[in-house]
Order: C-alpha cells, then sequence, then structure tokens
C-alpha cells in the first residue's frame, strides 16, 4: 500500500501512518471525523493539513480495511 501523503517511519509516532511531513496520524484524523467533527472543523484544528490529506487517510484506511484489517462488530 503505498500513499504519496501518508508516510510510516518507525521513529515519527511509534511507526503509526501519519501524514507525510507531520505527525498527525490518519488514526487522529479518522478519530475527529468519527466523532462528528467537520472535514473544515478538522482543518481549522490543524492548520498543517490539507482537505486532500484527509482524503488521503480516508482512502489509507479503507484500502487497508479491504487489503489487510479484519473488523468484528
Amino acid at each position: 500500500m503505498s500513499h504519496p501523503r501518508i508516510s510510516l517511519d518507525p521513529a515519527v509516532m511509534g511507526g503509526k501512518a501519519c501524514i507525510v511531513g507531520t505527525r498527525i496520524t490518519v488514526e487522529a484524523v479518522l478519530d475527529h471525523l468519527a466523532s462528528g467533527e467537520t472535514v473544515e472543523e478538522l482543518l481549522a484544528g490543524y492548520p498543517p493539513l490539507t482537505a486532500a490529506d484527509v482524503r488521503a487517510a480516508m482512502a489509507y484506511a479503507a484500502e487497508h480495511l479491504r487489503t489487510d484489517g479484519f473488523v468484528a462488530v
């Protein structure tokens, strides 16, 4: 899984998937969206983020679930 806006570096945030050039994790982006925060609110709270970064985080998560993840509910 390669996403140009997502990085995996063991030295940054314990190797969690992050938006390139930041310490903002994909997990944090998704948590904010899942809690009902709008993309505009998320971008206001995290000035380094762009709308394209948010879309990349969602695409990364979707691809991960499609190929690697199994979520039992």
